[in-house]
């Protein structure tokens, strides 16, 4: 046990116990570390999981206090699923188009949405150094560097895999028109029409649009809500089906929210790599964790390069800036003609205006608080979904992102629930969006990244009612 969670556990002993009351003020961060010898960012650390338990609320400028009382969680999901490990045409992008547009406006309540609130990001100061770069251009530095994106930019995504000990070179990076673009160069180049791709059970539902896009067959493989696919489910549809690639998410996987531990994702690039199958790695959501060290990808595992690493500033810095990378090893030279011979280049604005707040410091900063803000709302969120949703409802507890999949009942019909909840201004993402089969049908989705106030608490509850009434 690392040292902020002794110190969470002391703690929490002292909340179950009563030493500690309900509305009591905790010690401050400098006499709590004094008294126990630790570092203040012990303390804090040890504070953010405890927040995160719910067993504690932050006041600002107040310091920490015990909640009213122990939060009341849904049960965690404990199978994986169980999916026919079949090789199947992709049918899903009209119902994905459906549910996704009626999440865009602003009246709507965006449970079902994809992204974080964009109030949580530097979006001023990154307009600043997107003026400022404008503004001293050379203009032939717009047409340098065009396909594989800026020099300057690549070096400090470069500097950012060193920092977590991967030799990643500058010439293996593509920037591309964010991660989803990066996601389909890859898997455009290793692939032809009537192959097939193995996905994780439930998946991302952009995977299964660009299946279905390309004319690739999908393989739904099991996959665990705490630990990610199943390894010994993979080999035997690698085995029966002879799959051209796989696309999966190790790290806070969409919709689950699941990591894989890194001997798991080490044993993953092993099999892999004994078969020679390309696994693109969709990490997108990798910077938002919530314990003291950021998971490594399987990236860091590859020594044969046949991991196509993707991600982007999307979701951690700049939504709407569009811009991601991937570093594919040895599928470097097919991924840049992809983008040559699509869409060329990046916004070389967009890419100065992050390259330059990532030289300028601030980033492991905005991080840090971004982390933290997530890691409160879920603890709140989830805390909700257990009062408001009937019995026999089950909420992962995800250790980073923004997402809970939430099972509810087997006779409540996610799709007929989306409807209505749309229709009372309270949008969600149901689970046969995740599916090439349609499967999860009393399964939701639900986005945590906005703000918890008054609104999204009646919008939770109105769901719950609409759930227990189903």
């Amino acid at each position: 046990m690392k040292r902020y969670e002794a110190l969470a556990e002391d703690m929490t002993e002292s909340i179950r116990t009563g030493v500690l009351q309900p509305g009591d003020r905790l010690p401050s961060v400098r006499h709590t570390g004094a008294s126990r010898g630790v570092s203040p960012s012990t303390v804090f650390q040890a504070y953010y999981l405890l927040e995160a338990r719910g067993l504690i609320r932050a006041r600002e400028r107040s310091g920490y206090y015990v909640s009213a009382g122990v939060r009341r969680l849904p049960p965690e999901p404990e199978l994986a699923s169980q999916p026919a490990e079949e090789s199947m045409a992709v049918d899903v992008s009209a119902r994905v188009f459906d549910v996704l547009e009626a999440s865009m406006s602003r009246d709507v309540v965006p449970f079902g949405s994809a992204f974080p609130s964009p109030l949580l990001f530097p979006m001023a100061r990154l307009g600043k150094f997107m003026a400022s770069s404008v503004q001293t251009l050379d203009p032939w530095s717009t047409v340098d560097d065009l396909t594989p994106g800026k020099a300057a930019l690549r070096r400090q995504i470069a500097l950012r895999y060193l920092a977590h000990g991967m030799h990643v070179h500058t010439d293996e990076i593509v920037i591309t028109n964010g991660a989803l673009e990066a996601l389909n160069l890859c898997l455009a180049a290793v692939t032809r029409p009537g192959d097939a791709v193995i996905v994780e059970s439930p998946t991302f539902y952009g995977s299964l649009q660009a299946l279905e896009r390309m004319g690739l067959a999908a393989i739904e493989v099991p996959t665990h809500p705490r630990e990610g696919i199943d390894l010994a489910a993979l080999e035997r549809a690698i085995v029966r089906h002879r799959p051209k690639a796989c696309w999966l998410m190790t790290n806070f996987q969409n919709p689950l929210g699941s990591l894989m531990p890194p001997e798991k994702k080490q044993a993953l690039v092993g099999l892999l790599a004994q078969h020679g199958i390309p696994l693109i790695e969709d990490d997108v959501y990798g910077e938002l964790y919530f314990g003291d060290a950021q998971p490594v990808p399987t990236k860091a595992f590859d020594t044969q390069g046949l991991v196509m690493h993707c991600s982007s500033f999307s979701k951690c810095l700049a939504p709407g800036y569009r811009i991601g990378w991937a570093a594919p090893g040895r599928y470097a030279k097919a991924v840049a003609r992809q983008k040559l011979t699509t869409t060329l280049s990046a916004s070389v604005p967009a890419q100065l205006a992050i390259a330059t707040y990532l030289e300028r410091g601030g980033f492991d900063k905005h991080l840090r608080k971004l982390r933290h803000t997530l890691a409160a709302q879920q603890s709140t969120f989830a805390e909700a979904v257990g009062h408001y949703f009937p019995q026999g409802t089950r909420a992962t507890r995800p250790s980073g992102g923004y997402f809970l999949w939430v099972e509810m009942p087997e006779h409540v019909n996610a799709l007929d629930l989306h409807r209505r909840a749309l229709s009372l201004g309270i949008s969600v993402a149901p689970g046969p969006i995740f599916s090439a089969s349609e499967s999860f049908a009393h399964c939701l989705r639900l986005n945590y990244g906005h703000a918890w106030d008054t609104r999204s608490e009646q919008a939770l509850a109105t769901l719950g009612k609409l759930v227990a009434a189903s």
